[in-house]
C-alpha cells in the first residue's frame, strides 16, 4: 500500500523530473493576498505571478500546499467529521506553468502520473471538460483513448475558473475516480451527480483568458496552467479507501487518539475521533506559522476549531486537558514533509494545553446554562439567539460550536437573534467582521520590480555608499522626476536597511550629483525585496538614473544593531529560565528601545525576570565576537538554528551566532536572521527589561533597553531608591528594611482604624444603644462615616447575629461615595425582602437598583447628604 508520504513525495519527484521546480509549501498566513484569512488553494503563492503582478521564479514550479478552510467564503468547518472528504486542513499537490507548456503536456503529465506511476485502472477513470472547449477533449482523446462517453462536457461554472470578476481565467478539466456500482450516484453532470460513486481527485486549470470589466474576454500573451489535487482525496483512492479518515494517516493519529480517551473510534463516537484528528491538524500548523488563539481575526478562527476539538474530547470523557498529547503522533507523520512542525512543537503543545484549560474551567457551566435552555423549549423551537450569544460571549462557545452540539440533537440556533445580540454588543470598529491585519500589495512596485529588478542592500558592512536613482512614486504614481516635496525612492543598490524582522528602517540622507538633497525617515520593503527610502527631498530637483552618495544615520543604525542583537541574546535567555516552550511571536526594535513578545502561559516572576537580566548582561560581559554564516534555510535548521514560526525565508540564509559557546560548541544563541547586529556582543554595553506584561493568551510582551537608554533608566531607579532613603533618613541598604517596617506598620494602623469604625457603627456614635422597633420589628438603622462598601456587609452581618430577629441598615460614607447594605434575619425575609429595602433606601439617595438576596442586598447612592433620607425611607416601607 502507497502511504501518504509515500504518495507526496511520488508527486513532488514526477514534476521535478519533468522540469519543474519543486518548492515548500508557503505559510498558511498568505503573503500576498490581504483577502485571504488562510492560504485556501495551491495557486495563492503564485497569484501575483499569474496576473503578471510579479516575474515567475521558474517557468515551472510544483508544490504541496498546506491549505485552510475554515472560514469566509470556502469554509468547511461545519462538515468535518460528518462526511467522508471534508477537512479543515487538507495538502493540495500541484503543478503549475507560468507561459511555458499548456493543455496538451499538462493532460499528458497528468494522464502518465496517475495511470504509470500511480498506477490507477483506466477504466475506472473519466474526465470532465468545459462545454465550449473542444481542444482539451481532442487532446484527451490523444492521450488516453477515451471516447465521448468517457469525456464528459460541462457548461457551468463548475468548468470554467475564473480568479475574479476581472483577471486570468480558464476552463478547467477534471479527473473522476469510479468507485464502482456497489456505491450509489452518478456520473458528473447527470442528476444522480451528487452521489458518492464518482469522486473529483484532480482539476486541471487551463488559465488561457483574461476578463475584463464588461464581459470582454481576451486571450492572454502566455497561457498558464495551474493544477489542484487534494493529497487525502488521492491517498483514499489508491489505498482503496472510501472515506479519507480510512488512510494511513489518520488511522495513525485515530490510533493515538484512543489510546488518549481510552475508548473505540466506532459507532457514534467515530465522528467525534475524525473531528479531533482534522482540527489537530489545523491548530498544529496554524500555531506552527505563527497564529495563536485569540478573539480576533486569524487568532478566533483557531480558537473555534480548537474549542470544536476539545468539546469533542470532551464528549469522549476528557474533564483535563489532553489534546496537546497527540501532538507527537502528528509530528511523527508528518514532520518529515513539514519540518516546521518539528520545530514549533513544543510551543503547539503549549498553545493547545492553555487553551483547553482555559476551555475547560467554562465548558461545564455553559453547558449546564445550554441543558436548562433546551429544557425550556417547545418541542421543534430554535435555541433562542440571545442565548447563544450568552454562550458565545460568557462562556468562550462560537456560534458554530452551539450548533454542533445541537445538530446530535436535530436542533438549530436562531441565527438572527445570535446576530442580533452581537449588533448591540459589538463595537463599529468590529462590524465589518475578520480583517486579515495585512497591507494591500502596492501595484505600482512590483511594475517597479518588473523594471529595476530586487534591491541590492549592501549594508551590511557599510553605512554609506553610492546608488543609482532606479524609481519615484510621489502622489501614489510612479514619476521620472523629482521635485522637492514627499516622495518614495528606489535605488540599484543601498546601504539603508529596509524594515523587516521587526527591525526598523534606517534613517539618513542621500546627497545626489548636483547638490539636490533627499531625507531618508524610514526604509520598506515592498514587492518582496525592493527597498523603498521614504522620506522628503528638500532642496533641488532629481531625474531617474541620477547617482546619489547615500549616508545612513551611523549613530542611530548602532543603537538599533545593539537592541536587535540583545533580542536573540533575551530569547534565548527566555528559553533557558522558563523553558524550551518559549518562542517568539513578534518584535518591534527602535533606536530607542524594543519590545518582545513570546510565548508563554504565565506573568514572569521578579526573579525570573532578575535570571533573564542576569543572562543576558552575562553575554554582554563575555564580549565573545558575533558570528554570521550564509546557507540555505534547511541546512541552517539541521545544524540547530532556531527558526521563527510564520517567517518567510528566502533560497539563502544568514544564520547569527552569539554569545559563550556551551555543551556540544554550539553559541548561546544561534538564529536565523538577516537583520544588522554588533561586532561583539560587549558592544551592546548594558540590557535592562523595562517592563513585562500580557498582551493576549498565552503570549506575554517584555519591554527592554540598552546602552545608554538602558543606563539612564537604571540610574533613574538609583536615584528613587536614593530620594527615598533620603526621605526616610535611613542608610540605602537599609531602605528595604526600613520600608518593610513602615508598611506593617500602616497595615496595623488600618487594621485598628477599621476595627474603631466597626465598634463607632455599632454603637450608633453614642454609645450602647438598642434597636427601634416598628410594627414589631426591630431595627438597626445607622449612618457610618468613614465605612467603605465593600466594609458594609461584615457590618451588617455582625448586628444581624446580635440582633435574634429584626432587620439591619447601614450607609456607609467614605471619599464622597456612599453605600447601602441592607440585612433581614431569616425568619423575616418572607414578610420583609432585603432587596425591596436596599432598593427603597439608594431611591432616597438618587440611586437606582441594588441587588442581593432577600436576607442580604446591597446598593449605592448618588447623594451622600440624603444618607438620613434612606434611613427613613425603610422606615417607611415598615410603617407600611
Amino acid at each position: 500500500m502507497q502511504g501518504v508520504n509515500e504518495i507526496r513525495e511520488t508527486f513532488l519527484s514526477f514534476f521535478e523530473k519533468n522540469g519543474h521546480t519543486r518548492r515548500p509549501s508557503a505559510p498558511l498566513v498568505p503573503q500576498n493576498d490581504p483577502t485571504l484569512l488562510f492560504v485556501n488553494a495551491g495557486m495563492v503563492p503564485f497569484k501575483n505571478i499569474f496576473t503578471g503582478a510579479e516575474t515567475p521564479f521558474a517557468p515551472r514550479a510544483t508544490t504541496s500546499q498546506k491549505c485552510v478552510r475554515a472560514g469566509g467564503k470556502h469554509n468547511d468547518l461545519d462538515n468535518v467529521g460528518y462526511t467522508a472528504r471534508h477537512h479543515t486542513f487538507f495538502e493540495m499537490l500541484g503543478n503549475f506553468s507560468f507561459g511555458d507548456y499548456f493543455k496538451d503536456d499538462a493532460i499528458r503529465l497528468a494522464w502518465e502520473l496517475i495511470t504509470k506511476d500511480y498506477g490507477l485502472d483506466p477504466k475506472r477513470l473519466l474526465v470532465t471538460v468545459y462545454a465550449e472547449d473542444e481542444e482539451a477533449a481532442k487532446i484527451w482523446k490523444k492521450v488516453a483513448g477515451f471516447d465521448d462517453s468517457k469525456i464528459i462536457r460541462i457548461a457551468t461554472s463548475d468548468n470554467f475558473w475564473s480568479m475574479g470578476d476581472t483577471g486570468p481565467c480558464g476552463p478547467c478539466s477534471e479527473i473522476f475516480f469510479d468507485h464502482g456500482d456497489k456505491v450509489a450516484g452518478g456520473p458528473p453532470g447527470s442528476a444522480d451527480q451528487d452521489g458518492d460513486r464518482f469522486i473529483e481527485v484532480w482539476n486541471l486549470v487551463f488559465m488561457q483568458f483574461e476578463q475584463h470589466e464588461g464581459g470582454k474576454r481576451t486571450s492572454l500573451p502566455k497561457p498558464s496552467i495551474d493544477t489542484g489535487m487534494g493529497l487525502e482525496r488521492i491517498a483514499a483512492v489508491l489505498q482503496g479507501q472510501h472515506n479519507n479518515y480510512d488512510i494511513d494517516l489518520f488511522r495513525t493519529l485515530i490510533n493515538a487518539e484512543e489510546a488518549v480517551y481510552g475508548q473505540e473510534a466506532a459507532g457514534d463516537k467515530a465522528a467525534s475521533f475524525r473531528v479531533i484528528a482534522d482540527h489537530l491538524r489545523t491548530s498544529a500548523f496554524l500555531v506552527a506559522d505563527g497564529v495563536l488563539p485569540s478573539n480576533e481575526g486569524r487568532g478566533y478562527v483557531l480558537r473555534r476549531i480548537m474549542r470544536r476539538a476539545m468539546r469533542h474530547g470532551h464528549m469522549l470523557g476528557a474533564r483535563e486537558p489532553v489534546m496537546h498529547k497527540l501532538v507527537p503522533a502528528l509530528v511523527s507523520e508528518m514532520g518529515k514533509a513539514y519540518p516546521e512542525l518539528g520545530r514549533a512543537q513544543v510551543a503547539i503543545e503549549a498553545a493547545i494545553e492553555q487553551e483547553e484549560a482555559r476551555f475547560q474551567r467554562t465548558l461545564g457551566n455553559g453547558l449546564s446554562l445550554l441543558d436548562k435552555a433546551l429544557a425550556e423549549l417547545t418541542p421543534g423551537a430554535a435555541l433562542p439567539g440571545d442565548v447563544a450569544f450568552k454562550l458565545s460571549d460568557t462562556y468562550g462557545f462560537p456560534l458554530d460550536l452551539t450548533q454542533d452540539i445541537l445538530r446530535g440533537r436535530g436542533l438549530e440556533v436562531d441565527v438572527a437573534g445570535f446576530d442580533a445580540a452581537l449588533d448591540v454588543q459589538r463595537d463599529a470598529s468590529r462590524a465589518a467582521g475578520f480583517s486579515s491585519g495585512d497591507r494591500a500589495t502596492e501595484e505600482i512596485w512590483f511594475e517597479a520590480r518588473a523594471k529595476t529588478g530586487a534591491t541590492k542592500f549592501a549594508g551590511y558592512g557599510a553605512t554609506s555608499g553610492d546608488g543609482r536613482l532606479a524609481a519615484i512614486a510621489a502622489g501614489g504614481s510612479l514619476a521620472q522626476e523629482l521635485v522637492p516635496g514627499e516622495a518614495e525612492l528606489v535605488f540599484d543598490t543601498t546601504p539603508f536597511y529596509a524594515e523587516s524582522g521587526g527591525q526598523a528602517g534606517d534613517h539618513g540622507e542621500i546627497i545626489f550629483d548636483g547638490g539636490a538633497r533627499f531625507i531618508v525617515r524610514d526604509v520598506q520593503k515592498r514587492a518582496g525585496d525592493v527597498h523603498v527610502h521614504i522620506g522628503e527631498l528638500v532642496s533641488g530637483s532629481v531625474r531617474l538614473a541620477a547617482k546619489g552618495q547615500m549616508k545612513v544615520d551611523d549613530v542611530r543604525r548602532k543603537q538599533v544593531m545593539a537592541n536587535h542583537s540583545a533580542t536573540h541574546l533575551m530569547h534565548a535567555a527566555l528559553r533557558m529560565v522558563l523553558g524550551a516552550h518559549v518562542t517568539q511571536k513578534g518584535s518591534l526594535v527602535e533606536a530607542d528601545r524594543f519590545r518582545f513578545d513570546f510565548s508563554h502561559g504565565a506573568p514572569m516572576t521578579p526573579a525570573e525576570i532578575e535570571a533573564v537580566e542576569d543572562e543576558v548582561n552575562a553575554q554582554i560581559r563575555a564580549n565573545i565576537e558575533t558570528g554570521i554564516k550564509v546557507t540555505s534555510p534547511e541546512k541552517a535548521i539541521e545544524a540547530g538554528a532556531l527558526a521563527l514560526f510564520g517567517e518567510k525565508y528566502g533560497d539563502e540564509v544568514r544564520v547569527l551566532s552569539m554569545g559563550e559557546p556551551g555543551d556540544g560548541g554550539r553559541s548561546y544563541s544561534v538564529e536565523l536572521c538577516g537583520g544588522t547586529h554588533v561586532t561583539r556582543t560587549g558592544d551592546i554595553a548594558v540590557f535592562a527589561i523595562l517592563s513585562e506584561g500580557g498582551v493576549a493568551a498565552g503570549v506575554r510582551r517584555i519591554e527592554a533597553a540598552t546602552g545608554a537608554e538602558a543606563l539612564s533608566y537604571l540610574k533613574g531607579r538609583a536615584q528613587i531608591a536614593a530620594d527615598v532613603a533620603k526621605s526616610l533618613k535611613v542608610p540605602l541598604k537599609d531602605l528595604p528594611r526600613r520600608v518593610a517596617v513602615l508598611t506593617e506598620e500602616r497595615r496595623t494602623l488600618e487594621r485598628e482604624l477599621n476595627d474603631a469604625k466597626r465598634k463607632l457603627a455599632l454603637g450608633g456614635g453614642g454609645g450602647a444603644s438598642g434597636p427601634e422597633v416598628i410594627n414589631g420589628v426591630n431595627l438597626i438603622a445607622r449612618v457610618a462615616d468613614g465605612v467603605g462598601s465593600k466594609d458594609l456587609r461584615p457590618l451588617v452581618e455582625e448586628a444581624r447575629a446580635g440582633i435574634g430577629s429584626g432587620i439591619v441598615v447601614f450607609v456607609g460614607i467614605e471619599g464622597g461615595k456612599a453605600g447601602i447594605a441592607v440585612g433581614v434575619t431569616k425568619d423575616l425575609t418572607a414578610m420583609h425582602s432585603a432587596v425591596d429595602l436596599v432598593k427603597a433606601a439608594a431611591a432616597a439617595m438618587g440611586g437606582s437598583g441594588g441587588g442581593g438576596r432577600p436576607d442580604m442586598a446591597q446598593a449605592g447612592g448618588s447623594d451622600v447628604s440624603k444618607a438620613d433620607e434612606a434611613l427613613e425611607a425603610i422606615r417607611a416601607v415598615l410603617r407600611g
